[in-house]
């Protein structure tokens, strides 16, 4: 069993868990005990297409535990990702009188882990939860950090809390049911994890395409841990986002902006790729990225499917959404840039032109 542990170190322990890697959940109730979790009762939080793939095989591992085993199905789709949905949450949980030593799962993607997340934090003040993604993305991202949160009037994440898991859970043959578009959605905050932290690990991608293609596990594992392990530094710097941390958004202020404009019908992935090709027309300018650099980055999300462009929507309406983003510092938009490949700083310094033109980059206008 493979494991990466994830900590902040504080008075006592602010927080400590582990991922752990497996090929099945056969070990999920054992590694729930090694956390220190002893719930009388335990929700499985999933969704529609989740559940008929592996509801069962979750549901039978948990009563291992001892607990009383019950599951939650709600809604898939990041249009589902609201209040309405935690509140029907909620609502089962009071029904079923789960108390604070019990505990959620979350078993699915990135809508419902945050969902799941953000209802442990609120739920009687707060209690436990774990983590079990089952898509690219979610390994990858959403599932490490405590960063938990449901969408409000479509602005992304407008509401949330942070709230660490007490043990994230992968099982990587989750990967093989993975449609390609959401396969290629993972790979976009892979390749800005690469950018923002390593330059090797990007360069590590570029020499490992037609494994990754192919989903040869064990390039996949390796793959997830270093980004899990780039996010686990980062968190650990700065678990709520005062600094450093916010280099993690980078794609993502634009990224964002359009996902919202598409109505969420864009997957998240590809909109920060979008939004990462737009932050990277302005390190060209800047000169922090010359134009091969450049070219081997945009070859690189072509070759994981990603977008270059979109279509149905003008500058000045991303620019609009960008506004509203939670990302905004001093009523200044707070953009992440790279100083050279494997390393972001911070921005809060540019103009309405910047901004224009680099959207510009990505709207085809």
């Amino acid at each position: 069993m493979e494991k990466l542990k994830i900590e902040k170190p504080a008075e006592g322990m602010e927080f400590s868990y582990d991922i752990v890697w497996k090929n099945d959940f056969s070990e999920l109730a054992a590694c729930i005990a090694q956390a220190g979790l002893a719930p009388g009762k335990i929700c499985i939080v999933t969704d529609h297409n989740i559940a008929p793939l592996f509801l069962e095989q979750v549901e039978a591992s948990l009563h291992a535990t001892g607990a009383v085993v019950l599951s939650h199905i709600i809604p898939a789709g990041e249009q589902h990702k609201h209040l309405d949905t935690v509140r029907e949450l909620y609502a089962f949980l009071v029904k079923n009188h789960f108390e604070r030593k019990d505990l959620l799962v979350a078993l699915g993607g990135g809508v419902t882990g945050d969902l799941t997340g953000f209802a442990a934090a609120t739920y009687l003040r707060g209690i436990d939860f774990v983590q079990v993604p089952t898509t690219l993305l979610a390994q990858v991202d959403s599932s490490v950090g405590g960063k938990t949160g449901v969408d409000f009037n479509k602005y992304k994440n407008m509401i949330g809390a942070f709230h660490q898991p007490r043990l994230v859970y992968m099982n990587a043959e989750t990967l093989r049911t993975l449609p390609g578009d959401q396969f290629s959605s993972g790979m976009a905050e892979i390749i800005k994890s690469a950018l923002i932290c390593d330059s090797q690990f990007f360069y590590w991608l570029e020499d490992h395409v037609e494994e990754i293609r192919k989903k040869e596990p064990e390039v996949l594992i390796e793959m997830i841990r270093t980004c899990c392990s780039i996010k686990a530094n980062v968190v650990a710097e700065d678990p709520k986002e005062t600094g450093r941390r916010a280099i993690l958004n980078y794609g993502h202020t634009v990224g964002h902006a359009v996902e919202k404009l598409s109505n969420f019908r864009m997957l998240h992935g590809h909109c920060v790729a979008l939004g990462m090709l737009a932050a990277l027309s302005i390190d060209q300018k800047r000169g922090t990225v010359s134009d091969r650099e450049l070219l081997q980055i945009r070859a690189l999300l072509v070759s994981f499917a990603l977008p270059l462009y979109t279509s149905g929507v003008t500058p000045e309406a991303v620019l609009d959404a960008m506004r509203s983003d939670k990302k905004m510092e001093g009523g200044k938009i707070r953009f992440i840039l790279l100083q050279k490949i494997g390393t972001a700083e911070i921005c809060t310094t540019l103009t309405e032109a910047d901004l224009s033109d680099a959207v510009l980059e990505i709207t085809g206008s």
